[in-house]
C-alpha cells in the first residue's frame, strides 16, 4: 500500500537500513502507525547494512555493549520466531590478542569468554589449533557468536514491519526535516517534493546523517563515513570443510594493529571472510566503486596476519578472491550516538540513531526497539530492564570534548 502525502503518522523512520527496518517493526508492534523512508532502493548496497554476513560477539572492552548485544541475541530469536526462518547461524566465537593489551583483556572479562590456554590436548576444541597464536598472545573462546545474513536480516524486518501495517517507501529521498509552524507536527520533505506529516520521527541514514543533520540545524554533527573493504580468501585445498559453521569454527577477532576480524567459510564455499577493521574517510555520494581509495592498507596487512596466524588454511598469493565495498558511520571514540536530536524546533519529537562505527549491526534490534521507545515514550524503558546506561550514547558527549568517551585501555 503506497502512502499518501496528506497522511498522518504517528512516526516517520528515515532510512531503512538495518536499524531504520528493526526501529519500523518495534514501532509498528506497539500499534502505531508508521512510515519507513529509504533514498535508494530497498535492500541497496551503497550504504552499511547490505551484504551476506555479519558477526554477532559479547567480548567488548566497554562493559556498556555487552547487555545490548545480548538484549539484541533474544529479539532475533523472537524475530526468526515470527518470521518463520533464520537469519542467524550460532557459531563460538574466539578473541585473540597480546596478554598483555588492556582492551583484549577488558573484552574477555566483560564478554565471560575463556582463555583457551595452550596444550591442553583434548579440552582444547579441534578449531584452536587452526591458529598460531604469536609468543606473548592467546585466545579465549566464548558461546556467544554467530553469523548473520545481513540483507536478508534487514527484508526480515521490513517484512515484519508491514505485516504489522508499517508503510515502507523506497527511492524517496529525505532533504528536509521540520515542524509545521504553530503544530507539533513533523513535516519529513524528499527531493522529489513530497511531504509526509508525523508526530515523531526518527533518523537511521548512516554515512548520510552529519549532511541531513547540517542541512535541518546548521550544525556539525560527529559522524564520519569510512570507505571499507570485506575481502573474501580463498581457503587452500584440503581444509575447506574446516574452517566451515557446520565444523564449529568460529567467528574471531585479533586484537593490535590492525584489528581483524572474520565469519566462517559459509556465504562462498571454498572461501573465507577475513577483513580489516577500518578505512580511509570518504563521501558517501562520490565513492570509488572500482578498487576504492587505500585498498593496500586495507588488503595487505590482511595477507600477512592470515600467512602468520593462519599458516597453510588460507592462500593470500593475488589477494582476496572477491572484494566488496561497504561503509562505516564512525564517530570519534566509536560509540554509538543514540538521542533526541534536540535543538529548540525539534525536543524530543525527533530522535537519531548513527555511528555504529561497523560494530552496530548485532545491536541492531535492540537499538531499533530503543529508538522507537524513545520516539512513542520519551524515553527507552528497555534500556534500564537489560542494564544498558544511555548517557554513554549522547550527542552531547562530544560538547567540549571532541573525543567523547575515547579511552586508552
Amino acid at each position: 500500500m503506497a502512502a499518501l502525502p496528506s497522511e498522518q503518522f504517528d512516526v516517520i523512520v528515515v532510512g531503512a537500513g538495518i536499524m531504520g527496518s528493526c526501529a519500523a517493526h518495534a514501532v509498528a508492534s506497539r500499534g502505531a502507525r508508521v512510515l519507513l523512508l529509504e533514498r535508494f532502493d530497498l535492500l541497496h548496497h551503497r550504504g552499511s547494512s547490505h551484504g551476506e554476513s555479519r558477526t554477532i560477539r559479547a567480548t567488548y572492552p566497554q562493559p556498556h555493549y555487552p547487555p545490548l548485544v545480548r538484549l539484541s541475541r533474544r529479539l532475533w530469536d523472537e524475530a526468526q520466531r515470527d518470521a518463520g526462518y533464520s537469519v542467524l547461524t550460532p557459531t563460538p566465537h574466539v578473541d585473540l590478542g597480546p596478554k598483555d593489551d588492556p582492551a583484549f583483556v577488558a573484552a574477555v572479562a566483560n564478554g565471560g569468554a575463556t582463555e583457551l590456554a595452550a596444550g591442553e590436548g583434548g579440552a582444547r576444541p579441534k578449531w584452536a589449533e587452526v591458529f598460531r597464536v604469536p609468543e606473548g598472545w592467546t585466545m579465549a573462546s566464548s558461546e556467544l557468536g554467530g553469523v548473520m545474513k545481513a540483507t536478508k536480516a534487514v527484508a526480515m524486518f521490513q517484512a515484519l514491519a508491514v505485516k504489522m501495517g508499517a508503510i515502507v517507501r523506497d527511492r524517496a529521498e529525505v532533504v528536509d526535516v521540520a515542524r509545521k509552524q504553530g503544530e507539533g507536527t513533523i513535516v519529513v520533505r524528499t527531493s522529489s517534493g513530497e511531504e509526509f506529516h508525523g508526530t515523531k520521527c526518527i533518523i537511521t541514514i548512516g554515512a548520510w546523517t552529519s549532511k541531513l543533520v547540517k542541512s535541518v540545524t546548521g550544525t556539525d554533527f560527529p559522524v564520519q563515513p569510512l570507505h571499507v573493504l570485506i575481502c573474501y580468501w580463498k581457503v587452500k585445498p584440503g581444509h575447506e570443510n574446516e574452517l566451515t559453521t557446520e565444523a564449529g569454527f568460529p567467528t574471531f577477532a585479533s586484537y593490535g594493529d590492525p584489528y581483524i576480524y572474520s565469519t566462517p567459510s559459509m556465504e562462498y564455499p571454498g572461501l573465507i571472510k577475513i577483513a580489516r577493521h577500518g578505512g580511509p574517510p570518504c563521501d558517501p555520494d562520490s565513492r570509488d566503486w572500482a578498487i576504492g581509495s587505500g585498498e593496500g592498507g586495507l588488503v595487505d596487512p590482511v595477507a600477512r596476519w592470515i600467512d602468520e596466524v593462519m599458516p597453510g588454511m588460507v592462500d593470500t598469493a593475488g589477494g582476496p578472491v572477491l572484494r566488496q565495498p561497504c561503509m562505516y558511520s564512525m564517530t570519534p571514540d566509536e560509540d554509538f550516538v543514540i538521542d533526541f536530536l534536540g535543538e529548540e524546533e525539534f525536543g524530543m519529537d525527533v530522535v537519531v540513531g548513527a555511528g555504529f562505527s561497523g560494530h552496530g549491526f548485532k545491536m541492531g534490534p535492540a537499538v531499533g526497539k530503543i529508538l522507537a521507545e524513545m520516539a512513542l515514550d520519551g524515553e527507552a524503558r528497555t534500556t534500564a530492564e537489560a542494564g544498558v546506561e544511555l548517557r554513554h550514547f549522547r550527542i552531547g558527549r562530544f560538547e567540549g570534548n571532541l573525543m567523547g568517551n575515547a579511552r586508552s585501555f
